[in-house]
């Protein structure tokens, strides 16, 4: 297990294939994939298959979000935080965060989290900017990526279609504040 980055309360490290059935179980729960523009169901191979095709190759950067307990033996891992299409030539990637445990909902580990992946990407990554997009009526998430610095730079009108529906997409920002190049 290798930590990457962490604060009094979690931490974040890299994700491993042993990872692969909590990160199945949570993006399958109705609440992780009612947010995500992906919406099919992930199983053992598809998410191996991200792993072998995303991860290994450097595209994406996920990795797992764990509350620390007393002892290793007790940090207990709730979700995940990713950077996907990373864009070396421009140094910059779109960021992403699920929290798959229901009990670690509402209490701050999002925000936390995403502010550890921002000091990651920006300091050890060296990018310069990092973009999300989220549903535009998802308010609990717009506040917690305003609350980790994150900045609302469009509306986009009927964007996405999602069960027939068309949905409105709000797209986000930060910049690295040290990159001055």
């Amino acid at each position: 297990m290798q930590k990457v980055i962490e604060n009094q309360k979690i931490y974040l490290r890299k994700m491993e294939y042993s990872d692969t059935e909590n990160i199945v179980k949570w993006r399958n729960s109705d609440f992780v994939r009612e947010h995500f523009i992906y919406q099919a169901l992930f199983t053992k191979e598809s998410h191996e298959h991200w792993i072998k095709t995303m991860v290994e190759t450097g595209k994406v950067d996920q990795l797992i979000i764990c509350i620390k307990g007393d002892n290793e033996a007790e940090d207990v891992p709730v979700g995940s935080v990713y950077i996907r299409d990373i864009d070396t030539t421009h140094n910059k990637a779109e960021y992403g965060i699920f929290i798959g445990e229901e009990a670690a909902r509402g209490c701050g580990i999002g925000s936390m989290a995403a502010a550890l992946m921002i000091e990651y990407c920006f300091k050890q990554l060296k990018l310069h900017r990092l973009f999300l997009r989220v549903f535009a009526d998802n308010a609990q998430a717009i506040r917690s990526y305003e609350k980790a610095g994150f900045v609302k730079e469009a509306y986009l009108k009927d964007d996405v279609k999602i069960q027939g529906e068309y949905r409105d997409i709000v797209l986000m920002g930060i910049l690295n504040p040290e990159d001055k190049v």
